[in-house]
């Protein structure tokens, strides 16, 4: 039989983890290929990047059934079903696929591209009206949108002295900083999981900006911007970067922007996405080039 798509994987893995108990990812890709009765050249089909067909269609199933909520990782290389797709099991759907997905709360903001607390995009969908660039274009964001939320994820699972060093280490490949040392020395500690400091706007040190980073879940209000704002004014200074894993309440941004001191608001989505164009905590699996026909080389003109 063919490998199937990964919509057609979903029920099958669910089903996998049917028992309740903790599975191991890499473990899950031989059994359902067992239960499908897969021959070993399906198995072992691979893509351009060396994984596996069949183990990359089942990543993005339980990546699906994850934004759902029916299943969960409960350690790293770890899935587990969840009483919502227990409950879903007990029902004997035929399927699952995107469809069946969208009566759940959490798809639904998945589908309609959210990568951020109250952040919504366009929705991103590959179609079979959708031209080839389109596709591309469309699973880029798909993949980067997976991976913004991959990252925030590690964010918060890692401690507050990593989370320093990451803004550390994101200023200093922006261009802030100068050098790692100097970079350590200006960022303060703080008791609250985030980081209060400054650091040099260029090498030479001629101006600083001052920093705040809250390593938060829950948006972020206009009282603290407020104080972030005051904390310029007791340093004399006019400009500040405010970094927050999560997101803004409507009044904080209207708050930062009617001041007239320079205050950046960095939230969780901006955040990956300059992790990801600069190359913090991230690592490339592998690159297209894509090319156009050069009309000038034919041009036939003795």
């Amino acid at each position: 039989m063919p490998i199937p798509t990964y919509e057609e994987l979903m029920l099958p893995l669910l089903k996998s983890l049917d028992d309740g108990q903790e599975k191991h990812v890499a473990t899950l890709a031989d059994k359902i290929a067992d239960d499908l009765s897969l021959s070993n050249e399906e198995k072992e089909e691979t893509l351009s990047s060396g994984q596996t067909t069949l183990k990359n269609r089942i990543g993005w199933a339980r990546t699906y059934l994850k934004k759902a909520g029916l299943v969960k990782d409960p350690q790293r290389g770890y899935v587990q079903i969840t009483q919502i797709g227990s409950k879903v099991l007990e029902d004997k759907p035929i399927e699952i696929d995107n469809q069946y997905l969208m009566r759940f709360p959490g798809f639904q903001l998945f589908k309609n591209g959210s990568s951020s607390p109250g952040d919504t995009e366009e929705e991103i969908q590959l179609n079979s009206e959708s031209t080839p660039k389109e596709l591309i274009d469309s699973s880029f964001k798909i993949l980067n949108n997976e991976l913004s939320e991959e990252i925030l994820e590690s964010i918060h699972n890692c401690s507050p002295q990593f989370f320093e060093n990451l803004v550390i280490d994101l200023m200093l490949s922006m261009g802030y900083g100068g050098s790692n040392k100097e970079a350590g020395k200006a960022i303060g500690k703080s008791s609250d999981g985030g980081v209060d400091g400054l650091i040099n706007e260029d090498k030479l040190g001629l101006d600083t900006i001052y920093l705040q980073a809250k390593r938060w879940k829950n948006k972020v209000g206009a009282p603290e911007i407020r104080d972030f704002v005051g904390s310029l004014v007791g340093k004399q200074s006019n400009k500040g970067v405010f970094i927050t894993t999560s997101s803004y309440t409507s009044e904080a941004i209207a708050y930062a922007g009617s001041v007239q001191h320079k205050v950046i608001l960095i939230d969780g989505l901006k955040l990956t996405e300059l992790m990801i164009e600069h190359g913090i905590g991230v690592s490339e699996v592998k690159k297209y080039s894509l090319k156009k026909i050069d009309y000038d080389y034919f041009s036939d003109d003795l």
